[in-house]
């Protein structure tokens, strides 16, 4: 890569290499000289996990996305362990993610999957390969008072919460040789291991995994990718339905950011969740089911036979049957659940059966069909 030496940021490049120094070299010297003991190991992780999801609870789809609205304790929380993970100010963080939103896999997307793995994982953040993004990106978060005094007071915060804290909790615990190792671990060590967590949203979540919801963009859901970041490798949802405090959805899915948001909610500390409505969810997926089925079918010289054609008709008209029966009814014991005051008690309870029902009849469908596709997959690939 034959970039100027202007196009390179420097003190990216210094820190980011300086704090992967320190884990590689540093922390197995001081494991070497003093050992390991469970105070450093219990530092790390708590504040591994106190900075990561202040980065995919605050940063992400808090401060971003505007999933659900928060009370003062949790965006100070989220903002100063945010500071602490060292990825800029949240009004710089959101600008970026933002724009990669809006410009995903394209020219203007800040860490564009399609110019390298490299790239997209931390080369944007080393090399300057457009112009920096404003941060008109985020005007309405430029009205937050606190987040726009963590922007103003970032560094200091950064280097107070990423750093001086860990020390000094290391030197109470056992003065100045367990600080150092606390600077170490709980600092250098767990920053870099907080950072490439974040830079794999950012490739390997474009790169690795299945695309269940759309094709439109790289994005990928893998429940790999899930453990590593705190629920948010089920990218492909996320990037098809950004303002759903979910990335996973399914209530079995990993996501613990998903479940931390609903225990705020619970406790009164965050509120107005948003959630897409579950039928557009299975609209999605059932629309890139069949465009795969469509493109695998247009690509074969010669059509499928007569009875499967029949089969996967009849099972696509059940399926739309059922789906249409089941938003009908799903719409309507909605309606009576917001006018609790004007309907009944036996007559919500007589809509929630008819859409259990309904609902059970649907996944029958939607199994038909599915398997219809799944013979017609066979069949090809005997042919």
């Amino acid at each position: 890569m034959n970039l100027p030496w202007k196009n390179i940021y420097w003190r990216n490049c210094a820190f980011l290499i300086g704090t992967f120094l320190a884990t590689v070299i540093g922390v197995p010297a001081y494991i070497w000289h003093y050992g390991l003991d469970i105070f450093q190991v219990g530092l790390f992780l708590a504040l591994a996990a106190a900075t990561g999801i202040s980065i995919t609870l605050g940063y992400h789809r808090l401060f971003s996305h505007l999933t659900f609205q928060a009370k003062w304790p949790v965006k100070l929380f989220t903002l100063l362990f945010g500071a602490a993970a060292f990825e800029g100010s949240a009004l710089s963080w959101c600008a970026d993610h933002r724009r990669h939103h809006k410009f995903t896999d394209h020219e203007d997307d800040p860490h564009d999957i399609t110019k390298g793995f490299f790239h997209a994982h931390i080369g944007w953040l080393l090399f300057r390969t457009g112009p920096d993004t404003p941060l008109t990106w985020v005007r309405d978060l430029q009205k937050d008072r606190l987040a726009v005094w963590q922007h103003e007071h970032y560094v200091k915060l950064a280097l107070g919460m990423g750093f001086g804290l860990p020390t000094l909790l290391g030197y109470l615990w056992g003065g100045w040789e367990s600080a150092l190792g606390a600077f170490l671990i709980a600092g250098a060590a767990r920053i870099v291991f907080v950072h490439h967590m974040t830079f794999c949203i950012n490739s390997l979540c474009h790169w690795i995994g299945k695309q269940p919801y759309s094709s439109k963009c790289t994005a990928r859901d893998s429940l790999l990718m899930a453990f590593f970041t705190f629920g948010e490798g089920y990218h492909n949802f996320h990037h098809e339905f950004q303002h759903d405090y979910r990335n996973g959805v399914k209530p079995w899915q990993f996501d613990p950011t998903k479940w931390t948001i609903w225990l705020l909610n619970k406790f009164g500390l965050v509120t107005k969740l948003r959630r897409i409505p579950e039928e557009v969810i299975l609209k999605a997926q059932i629309a890139e089911r069949s465009r795969r089925l469509d493109e695998t079918l247009s690509a074969r010289q010669t059509p499928i036979s007569e009875s499967l054609h029949t089969l996967l008709h009849n099972a696509q008209e059940r399926m739309h049957a059922a789906l249409a029966h089941w938003e009908e009814l799903l719409a309507e014991y909605r309606a009576a659940a917001e006018r609790r005051s004007e309907t009944s008690r036996r007559h919500r309870r007589e809509l929630k059966r008819r859409v259990k029902e309904a609902t059970a009849r649907l996944r029958e469908a939607v199994r038909e069909w599915m398997s219809a596709h799944e013979l017609i997959y066979s069949a090809i690939q005997a042919a």
